[in-house]
């Protein structure tokens, strides 16, 4: 088993789009109750609504499917809130099998990577989602999916009665998401005479060669009552997970120039930006906002202005050290919000382009980079336009 790192800095119109289909028609007769399991609450949310948001917060979706029973509409619409909107709902059919491929049926885009999941599995972590995405994007590669290896020694029993030992080298347990090229699983279902436990054993059937990639623990599907405890356990070890937030603030003075560079991101202006590197304000700013939140001093601790060495040098160097360190000490950043203070350049017209500059260096997505600006109304030296300043809120949460 291997697993690749999932890379946010590529070019997205190198990669396929990237499809979410959740299945969650199923009636959870195991659990018991009136509720079918995935309209459950949990941690105040149906355990739905946590599972889109797992994989929202691993990924860009372009779109997310989910596939519901015909009588749960309304259940389906309630779990989902303000979510809706966001997601193409379908009709799942008798067996699971069925409503795959209703699901399949909905997918806009036929050059897509589907990424099939269990509405079941609320607790998938980020990290699943991205080896799955990066072994797709891999040449040759048309299918991955997460498993775990058995660790248990296992028996064959007959009455009740152990029979047989079962040699457990080469076994593995599977989960979701079981990630395809639209193509590949779409002609395996076409292809299929029968129904099957998942969606693996439907491409395996039809000759897909799929890559294994590292499951987790955690990632456990919610069958019975007992999972629901167990699931709770997980719901309050959250709740009491370790949350760093940092601040940072920088302020460069304008110089002779005809550019000035802001997230990375060169911008024609009639001024340049004074500064011992680059003079990049923005990632200044969001650097030392890591190291705020993982109280590690700030750029001039780790890269002295005094060492010769980062003359000139380029400020991604500073915000990798930082993301580095963050991710050594055990945190992902969630969020990072970045306001500049100058009357000009003006901020607006690039302010998407800093957005995905800023997400590929921090390695998150888009939707938690917030890149904005604000005049001080005329007043001080950046009204007096002598220079910009920025300040920025980083978000961490341990792993």
């Amino acid at each position: 088993m291997s697993t690749a790192p999932y890379d946010l800095t590529a070019d997205p119109s190198a990669a396929a789009p990237l499809v979410a289909l959740i299945v969650a028609a199923g009636r959870g007769t195991r659990m018991g109750g009136d509720l079918p399991k995935q309209y459950l609450g949990l941690g105040g949310q149906p355990v739905l609504r946590h599972a889109i948001r797992a994989l929202w917060d691993a990924a860009a979706f372009e779109q997310t499917i989910v596939v519901i029973h015909p009588d749960d509409l309304a259940l389906a619409k309630a779990a989902l809130g303000d979510l809706v909107d966001r997601v193409t709902l379908a009709y799942g059919g008798e067996t699971r099998s069925a409503s795959v491929q209703a699901g399949l049926a909905m997918v806009a885009d036929q050059n897509a990577h589907v990424l099939i999941h269990d509405a079941a599995r609320p607790f998938v972590a980020a990290r699943i989602v991205q080896d799955v995405i990066s072994a797709l994007r891999h040449p040759g590669c048309t299918a991955a999916a997460p498993a775990l290896p058995m660790v248990d020694a296992l028996w064959r029993a007959t009455d009740g009665v152990v029979a047989e030992i079962q040699h457990r080298d080469g076994i593995f347990r599977a989960q979701t998401p079981q990630g395809f090229h639209y193509s590949t699983i779409s002609a395996a279902y076409s292809a299929a005479g029968c129904e099957a436990a998942d969606d693996v054993a439907i491409a395996l059937a039809h000759g897909v060669k799929i890559k294994v990639v590292a499951g987790d623990e955690q990632n456990f599907k919610l069958t019975t009552a007992q999972d629901f405890s167990r699931a709770e356990h997980v719901m309050r070890a959250q709740d009491a997970m370790d949350i760093r937030v940092g601040n940072g603030f920088d302020v460069h003075a304008f110089c002779d120039g005809d550019h000035v560079i802001l997230c990375g991101v060169t911008i024609p202006y009639e001024r340049g930006l004074k500064g011992h590197s680059d003079a990049d304000v923005g990632l200044h700013t969001v650097t030392d906002a890591i190291y705020g939140a993982l109280a590690a001093g700030d750029i001039g601790t780790h890269f002295p202005p005094s060492d010769p060495q980062w003359k000139g040098a380029a400020s991604d160097i500073f915000l990798h050290h930082a993301v580095a360190m963050a991710a050594e000490r055990g945190y992902i950043i969630s969020h990072v919000d970045l306001t500049f203070l100058c009357e000009a350049p003006k901020i607006g017209p690039v302010a998407a382009q800093m957005r995905a500059q800023l997400a590929g260096l921090l390695k998150i997505a888009v939707d938690r980079v917030s890149v904005k600006a604000t005049t001080t109304e005329q007043l001080g030296f950046t009204g007096r336009k002598e220079g910009i300043a920025a300040l920025a809120t980083a978000t961490l949460v341990q792993k």
